[in-house]
């Protein structure tokens, strides 16, 4: 009972969030659902939540997405994504480099969890770094965030940053940035899923499916409220509290305690 008020509640939030800031369901998420399940099923499970709920909100404000800009941002990233969950199936596989005990416990420090630790922390600087908050990039470089944005999105999920930063320079306004990035995520979460299948087909009975039903449909619920007061949230405020968030969750990862 204590994840599903715990993981509903998240995703209800951070969903909700997620229109501000062009992100925030993974990320905030992805720590959750790693208090309750290995990391590597966490991950998949966060993927096809934040699936379903880009398609939810891609219902809502979709229609303002800029095409022109989907095509030269969001092709490289599908393509960067398949290579960036195609490296997660191997790291996922590895074995730990070290381990440690604390208070009776075993702690164990893999690869994947040293690099998506390291993406988390480098993330976060991006929303508590006030060069970094304000970092804007040409629209010449767009393909090249599509292919960080679509690797790093494969690979962990946390794309949203970088997206973010190379997109607000394209000229949009808010609500076509916003349907904009949903769109790109969209495709980025297919392409990763594509990849996650097999693997999520072998865990499958592991699911509790009706806590991921239970998780999207909280998303849902978010997004919709989300969408309501859209011009009412400081994303200032929210870049900051999601950064430190995710510097902490980062050496949390890293020292293998989550």
């Amino acid at each position: 009972m204590l994840e599903y008020i715990v993981i509903c509640l998240f995703a209800l939030l951070a969903s909700g969030l997620t229109f501000f800031s062009g992100f925030g369901l993974g990320t905030i998420l992805l720590p959750v659902f790693a208090l309750f399940f290995p990391l590597d099923i966490s991950i998949a499970l966060v993927a096809i939540v934040h699936f379903l709920n880009n398609l939810f909100k891609l219902s809502l404000i979709g229609r303002k997405a800029d095409k022109k800009v989907v095509l030269k941002f969001g092709v490289p990233a599908i393509l960067a994504a398949f290579a960036g969950a195609y490296l997660l199936t191997i790291l996922s596989e590895t074995e730990a480099l070290t381990s440690y005990t604390l208070a009776e416990k075993t702690f164990y420090i893999t690869p994947l969890k040293l690099i998506i630790a390291l993406l988390l922390f480098i993330f976060a600087l991006f929303d508590i770094v006030p060069k970094l908050m304000k970092l804007n990039f040409d629209p010449k470089y767009l393909p090249l965030g599509g292919v960080l944005s679509g690797f790093f999105g494969g690979l962990s999920g946390h794309q949203g940053a970088l997206r973010t930063a190379f997109l607000i320079r394209a000229g949009l306004t808010k609500e076509v940035f916003i349907g904009t990035g949903i769109m790109i995520s969209v495709f980025i979460d297919i392409s990763r899923l594509t990849v996650y299948a097999a693997d999520i087909l072998k865990i499958r009975s592991e699911i509790d499916y009706s806590l991921l039903i239970a998780a999207t449909l909280s998303a849902f619920v978010g997004a919709a409220v989300g969408n309501k007061i859209l011009k009412k949230i400081t994303i200032g405020t929210l870049h900051r509290a999601v950064g430190i968030m995710l510097l902490l969750f980062s050496v949390l990862l890293a020292a293998g305690i989550v």
